[in-house]
């Protein structure tokens, strides 16, 4: 079985959590789109979606107004075809106020690896330009050597 594909085990669950990174800090949201199933479900903060066209259309918004943007994910847990992970990031609005978004996402997937089922909940905090965490080229993944979300808040 691939890689790619449930059960995960502890790398590759690490490795998918990593690509999935990626795929963020490209702020391409038809790359992004591919992971998910065609009638993968979301819920987002407040938003609830269904499928790639509705996916596609909110990481397009988000990425006009998250500014920026530069992401880092951890694995959590894994279990099966189920992976829990845990985030920030950072941006900033057209206004040049800065913000770190902290959260946690439950991921659950098909037998072909591409996600069905997305929950996120995600709490923005105000930070001043100095206080960024995350300075690498953007867009574009976190390089190799940098800790990603930090072990300790």
């Amino acid at each position: 079985m691939s890689d790619n594909r449930p059960p995960f085990s502890a790398d590759s669950a690490a490795a998918k959590v990593r690509a999935a990174e990626d795929a963020w800090n490209s702020r391409d949201p038809q790359r992004v789109s591919l992971a998910y199933s065609e009638n993968s479900e979301w819920r987002n903060r407040d938003l609830f979606l269904k499928g790639r066209e509705q996916i596609r259309a909110f990481l397009t918004g988000k990425w006009e107004r998250e500014l920026d943007y530069r992401l880092t994910k951890s694995l959590w847990s894994f279990t099966g075809n189920r992976i829990a992970v845990r985030f920030q990031y950072e941006y900033h609005d057209v206004g040049g106020q800065w913000c770190r978004a902290y959260g946690n996402e439950l991921w659950e997937f098909d037998d072909d690896g591409l996600m069905r089922r997305r929950e996120a909940s995600i709490n923005d905090v105000k930070i001043e330009e100095r206080d960024r965490k995350f300075h690498w080229p953007a867009p574009g993944p976190r390089p190799v050597d940098d800790q990603g979300v930090p072990a300790v808040q």
